[in-house]
């Protein structure tokens, strides 16, 4: 029997995890599909740029990611105490960016002025509804499959499922599996055939990671020694963040209104 999400992640035995999403009858919905010769290669494009978008709004750290034809793999770091430190403003900001959110939510960020105080008090509350979520893994890989899903079905006039089903999650324990999970993301189109480098392999965090560093190589140096970006620790609260409801569900924005938010960098190492 397949055991409940919060079960199988849970931020105090560690944050980080690798997740697998697979399209539905594993279709080449972000490729080219062989039989029809129609390339939906151009999706791929719309999972890495997602991805990182949705990382600067969740508390979550992008440390490794291959976008393959038909399904994609994450290493992804949760990180609780980022969230913690956000303000009210702050988290509700953030939920708003991806979500419309009730209409006093929307009036407190207004003018928090014009609310009673009975009404404050169950903003505030909401907003701890929403800091617990912005930390969660599940709502983060829900909007990105979600709105993937959207603009992928505006595309093809259809309705129905583009994802196979929930994705799939692996808790890993320590730096040795944070650091083989990511070598097996970033490997997977040379495991695949469909590149012959990791320069070559289009669409994964170490083409990325590769391009990046040539960039700033060709830059002129500068004086002085960078600071160190080093990851934070492990949080030990907050175990079973709170699993998304079903009353009242809140819409996603408008793609118009995605699509306009800035790139996060990927997680930056020592």
């Amino acid at each position: 029997m397949p055991r409940a999400r919060y079960e199988q992640v849970n931020v105090e035995a560690t944050p980080w995890y690798h997740v697998v999403s697979r399209c539905v009858r594993r279709a080449y919905l972000c490729g080219e599909d062989a039989v029809t010769g129609h390339s939906y290669e151009h999706r791929r494009g719309w999972l890495v740029e997602r991805i990182q978008q949705l990382a600067g709004v969740f508390a979550v750290d992008v440390a490794a990611y291959a976008v393959m034809s038909n399904h994609t793999h994450l290493v992804l770091r949760l990180d609780v105490d980022r969230a913690r430190d956000w303000s009210v403003e702050e988290v509700l900001r953030r939920w708003t960016q991806v979500f419309t959110g009730p209409e006093m939510v929307q009036q407190y960020l207004r003018d928090p002025g014009g609310l009673v105080p009975v009404q404050v008090q169950w903003v505030q509350a909401q907003a701890e509804v929403y800091r617990s979520r912005l930390a969660d893994l599940s709502w983060y890989m829900r909007v990105v499959n979600e709105s993937i899903a959207r603009m992928a079905n505006a595309e093809d006039d259809v309705t129905g499922r583009f994802w196979e089903g929930r994705f799939k999650s692996q808790a890993l324990l320590d730096e040795a599996g944070v650091l083989t999970a990511m070598v097996y993301v970033d490997l997977n189109p040379i495991r695949a055939r469909m590149a012959a480098t990791p320069e070559e392999s289009e669409y994964t965090s170490v083409a990325q990671r590769l391009a990046a560093l040539l960039d700033e190589a060709s830059k002129p140096r500068k004086r002085g020694r960078p600071a160190a970006v080093k990851s934070a620790p492990v949080n030990n609260t907050n175990p079973h963040p709170e699993k998304p409801t079903t009353e009242k569900r809140e819409k996603l924005q408008k793609e118009s209104r995605l699509a306009q938010l800035p790139l996060a960098p990927l997680m930056a190492f020592d």
